[in-house]
């Protein structure tokens, strides 16, 4: 109230002044406004009651700058990556032209080391491979016949060891694919599958040791040369494991054991080789893995066994905890993207491997951002 009659008295003085007196008037209107001003203030502290007026300075530059200080305390270093399994994405392919008689497995399916994943119209290599069989079969017959020519029976012995242990590997690796079939279908015997993998370990073995057995007996010294018929019983076996070699060419195999992440084909189709489109595509997800692409210039602040971050647009609010395992030992291009054609002024860059902790909802394939911590 008081401003009020401040204002008042401030407007009683401007009209008693003299029109004459410029002055005067000036000073009058500067009182006016100063008054009105105070009575504006007071009216606001009236208003407000138990909540008094604050006044906040502070500028856009001290916040972006505190909030700079705050993040650049947690990491060192930021890269692009992607996600990977353990192993990388496994792409599998047909080394032959042929039809796809038979997709055995789908996707994400767990597969073990060696397991059939596709199976090609293999009609053409059996009777390849019984053709060579019997031709085999028939030149032994002929060698048998005659005498062996003194010094090479050793020898001799130890080829055909070889030639009939190779043939048992054959048969067991077979055996286990059916074995691994009929498991997958119906999982209720398992002694079944025991079974043939430790037969086709126990071939694996006698191979070995048929093979060193004959390197022994063919080092020795004043061994004769063979025979003809010798000679063509040695082809004749080359065209059987040249022949099964074909057949089992059309069965595409897990490399390791992992996870089925894609299959691009479908029974009956054509297929043939081709890099760019994989029939299969599988990896070890035991681990994920981001594969992270550091600037040139950031080369020297990452360090093996550095804890680092990783966050992605799928998960904004997440951050997930991982350590670096592997640094490539030398810079290359980029590979996450397409850049165009490669300009002088480029910057190279260092792969780095990080391994995630536990299990993480990201899926191979997808894009981050990697923090290194300090």
């Amino acid at each position: 109230m008081r401003a009020v009659g401040i204002a008042m008295s401030a407007d009683q003085q401007m009209a008693g002044v003299p029109q004459g007196s410029g002055m005067a008037r000036k000073v009058a209107i500067v009182a006016g406004l100063g008054s009105l001003c105070l009575a504006g203030f007071a009216v606001a502290v009236i208003l407000t009651g138990n909540y008094p007026l604050q006044i906040k300075m502070s500028t856009s530059g001290s916040d972006a700058s505190a909030s700079t200080s705050s993040s650049s305390q947690q990491w060192t270093a930021s890269a692009p990556g992607r996600v990977e399994p353990r192993s990388g994405l496994i792409r599998l392919g047909s080394s032959l032209p042929g039809k796809v008689e038979a997709v055995t497995v789908n996707m994400n399916d767990k597969v073990a080391e060696g397991e059939v994943l596709i199976r090609i119209e293999d009609k053409e290599a059996r009777a390849r491979l019984s053709a060579a069989e019997a031709k085999a079969a028939t030149t032994k017959k002929d060698r048998d016949a005659v005498a062996i020519p003194a010094g090479r029976e050793p020898v001799s012995k130890a080829e055909d060891a070889v030639f009939n242990a190779e043939r048992a590997v054959t048969s067991a690796r077979f055996e286990l694919d059916d074995a691994l079939a009929v498991n997958r279908k119906n999982a209720g015997n398992p002694s079944a599958l025991v079974n043939a993998r430790r037969r086709l370990a126990d071939a694996n073995d006698r191979l070995r040791q048929e093979q060193s057995a004959f390197a022994t007996a063919q080092s020795k010294s004043g061994v004769p040369p063979p025979n003809a018929l010798e000679a063509a019983l040695i082809a004749a076996r080359s065209d059987v494991t040249l022949a099964e070699t074909m057949l089992d060419k059309t069965r595409i195999r897990a490399p390791i054991a992992g996870t089925v992440l894609q299959i691009n084909a479908k029974v009956g189709e054509l297929v043939a080789p081709a890099v760019e489109l994989p029939l299969v595509v599988m990896g070890d997800m035991s681990i994920i893995r981001v594969r992270a692409e550091v600037d040139e210039a950031d080369v020297n602040k990452i360090k093996k066994d550095q804890r680092a971050f990783v966050k992605n647009t799928a998960n904004p609010n997440k951050e997930f905890e991982g350590k670096v395992v592997e640094i490539s030992p030398s810079l290359a291009m980029p590979r996450m993207g397409s850049r165009g054609v490669r300009r002088a002024t480029d910057v190279e860059v260092m792969e780095v491997l990080i391994d995630l902790d536990g299990g993480v909802p990201l899926l191979p394939g997808m894009r981050v951002d990697v923090f290194f911590r300090r």
